[in-house]
């Protein structure tokens, strides 16, 4: 399937874009500096832009068949690129007729609040990354509302050194057993699966061990 994704150099970006080209797909990675990727494969191309661009994102978007959204903002606690970056590919999918859309978000929103404990709930979310969590419900709000054929993926904390495999998805809210934690690479191949697998099509799923 020929894939652009949205947020490309990020640490689920990158390892999304080695997944689904690895799964077979065309992979164009979109990003304000595209080359920090170092990738080098016949199936992908490397495209610089700006997500906060609605025109950019537009151009980028046609001619695709699927899009993946990696967006994020660093270390930075009050960007809203997550929901405007999100908004301008709707737009842009809306206008040249593309359907499919895989949107990574974060557990915790909106039902799955009940997922998390109290340090996630009070500390990390209630506070510290109070504008983060927002952002994230927000563009949950714009992709549940655009009219396409989207999946929302909620993964949990990040977490490289964790063995891969393992993890469990489509858990109730009321799920007690969690660590909140994931390695990346198991987000990367979930975010690929969506492109060949219609089991979550316009639903919201979390992954965590």
């Amino acid at each position: 399937m020929k894939t652009i994704i949205f947020g490309a150099t990020g640490t689920v970006g990158r390892l999304a874009t080695e997944r689904m080209l690895a799964d077979g797909h065309r992979v164009t990675a979109f990003a304000r500096t595209p080359g920090k990727l170092k990738i080098e494969h016949e199936n992908l191309t490397l495209l610089a832009g700006n997500a906060a661009s609605a025109d950019e994102v537009a151009a980028a978007v046609e001619g695709h068949e699927a899009v993946v959204i990696t967006l994020g903002a660093g270390m930075s606690r009050s960007s809203t690129i997550r929901s405007d970056g999100t908004r301008n590919v709707i737009l842009g999918m809306q206008k040249h007729g593309v359907k499919r859309l895989v949107c990574q978000s974060t557990l915790g929103a909106h039902e799955s609040w009940g997922n998390l404990n109290f340090f996630w709930k009070r500390i990390m979310f209630g506070a510290l990354l109070r504008p983060v969590f927002k952002d994230h419900e927000l563009q949950e709000e714009l992709v549940r509302v655009s009219g396409l054929d989207w999946t929302i993926v909620r993964p949990s904390a990040f977490a490289p050194d964790l063995a891969t495999g393992g993890y469990k998805e489509n858990f109730p809210a009321s799920e007690p057993r969690l660590s909140l934690k994931i390695n990346p690479a198991d987000i990367a191949g979930f975010l690929s699966r969506q492109l060949s697998d219609a089991q979550y099509l316009r639903r919201a799923v979390g992954i965590s061990t």
